[in-house]
């Protein structure tokens, strides 16, 4: 019982960690260096590497999918308008339209991508001559 509160508690922490990592590359995305988006390429970057550390370092897909569905998450939150009409995130000007709409893709893209790597451990292990 304990090992299943344990898998729980650790999928709640990386859809937090997965929420954290949302919020700032929706709030940094829009960041432009002249023409290049450096903030959509380092929130993608930080996102993809969040997801490969979760996959990797649990061995458990489901803590890859809760940090990808918090990233999704914060990204859907924090891009809504509010009832008063203000928004966190500026709408982006003429030539930028498409930075937002890469970012709305980018987080359950690398959610699945990650998530539905194959698994070559087992590959290595076959591989290996049998001691005698």
């Amino acid at each position: 019982m304990s090992s299943l509160i344990t898998r729980v508690v650790g999928w709640a922490v990386a859809f937090l960690i997965g929420a954290f990592y949302g919020t700032a590359g929706t709030v940094g995305q829009a960041f432009l260096v002249g023409p290049i988006p450096l903030g959509l390429i380092l929130a993608t970057i930080g996102s993809a590497a969040l997801l490969v550390a979760l996959r990797t370092l649990t061995g458990d897909r489901v803590n890859a999918l809760a940090g990808g569905l918090g990233i999704t998450a914060a990204t859907f939150l924090f891009s809504q308008v509010s009832p008063g009409g203000s928004a966190i995130v500026a709408a982006p000007t003429v030539g930028t339209e498409w930075i937002p709409l890469v970012w709305t893709v980018v987080g359950p893209a690398l959610m699945v991508l990650v998530a539905m790597w194959p698994d070559f451990s087992n590959l290595r292990e076959a591989r290996r001559p049998a001691e005698s």
